[in-house]
């Protein structure tokens, strides 16, 4: 592929991260932001210091704050995954632009966000120890990095088993080993669990499915949108129209 094309997969992943960022928006203000509402009143219901002034008001975190970082968030990745849609693009099978989009799409959810997320999952305000801050995110970014690279090592090895085991069984093969893979670095690396006894359980798992829910809408609607405008990119006119046409053709005979 060349150096034109990449930037302009560049930039439509851009664009695409971007209209996926405000549909994650629109997830955490409605779903999100509630749940921390919620939990600051917990806080300061237990919080023993009083008088304090917010350098940034609440309002403004939950709306301008919030979509800054979200909308900054989806142009990043979205930018990163372009790039590696531009890698994977015909090197993990005879895949089109949309399927290769949607399965990076699926494979940077699961191993930038819910791999991580089985480990550390997210904790609303008023939950952990400031003191242990550091820490915390230490080991939650090395975590996103053990299961990036692991989930690049299974499909290489998946790649290496394909001539020897076919498809099917090579995938099968790989998806097990990062099982375990993921599963050793599960036990090896120290647990944390600074939940107070009182905090709400409800208001927990709400807010954890809250921050799930944000990154499935941001991943979902990336990998649909680039897949579109990748595909017209990439494919001419004619060639879209005998993929649809070869699409549709194996969907009618399947019945």
């Amino acid at each position: 592929m060349n150096s034109v094309s990449v930037r302009a997969l560049l930039v439509r992943g851009m664009l695409a991260g971007l209209a996926a960022g405000v549909l994650a928006l629109i997830v955490a203000y409605l779903l999100g932001e509630p749940q921390v509402d919620s939990a600051i009143a917990f806080e300061e219901a237990h919080s023993h210091e009083h008088g304090g002034e917010e350098a940034v008001s609440r309002t403004l975190q939950s709306t301008a704050g919030l979509a800054t970082g979200i909308l900054v968030y989806g142009v990043a990745l979205g930018g990163i995954a372009s790039l590696a849609f531009s890698v994977a693009l015909g090197r993990i099978g005879r895949f089109g632009p949309r399927a290769t989009a949607a399965l990076v799409s699926l494979g940077a959810l699961l191993a930038v966000y819910v791999v991580p997320f089985l480990k550390y999952p997210a904790n609303p305000p008023s939950i952990g120890d400031p003191g242990t801050i550091g820490k915390r995110t230490t080991l939650y970014f090395l975590m996103i990095a053990l299961s990036v690279l692991l989930a690049v090592g299974a499909v290489v090895l998946g790649r290496r088993l394909a001539p020897r085991l076919g498809n099917w069984n090579a995938t099968v093969a790989a998806g097990a080993a990062f099982l375990v893979a993921v599963g050793l670095a599960y036990a090896f690396l120290p647990a944390i669990n600074e939940v107070p006894e009182e905090f709400s359980a409800t208001l927990l798992w709400r807010f954890r499915l809250s921050a799930l829910a944000m990154q499935a809408f941001l991943w979902t609607g990336f990998g649909l949108l680039f897949g579109h405008l990748a595909e017209r990119l990439l494919l001419p006119g004619p060639a879209r129209d005998r993929q649809s046409d070869a699409a549709a053709r194996t969907a009618a005979s399947a019945h």
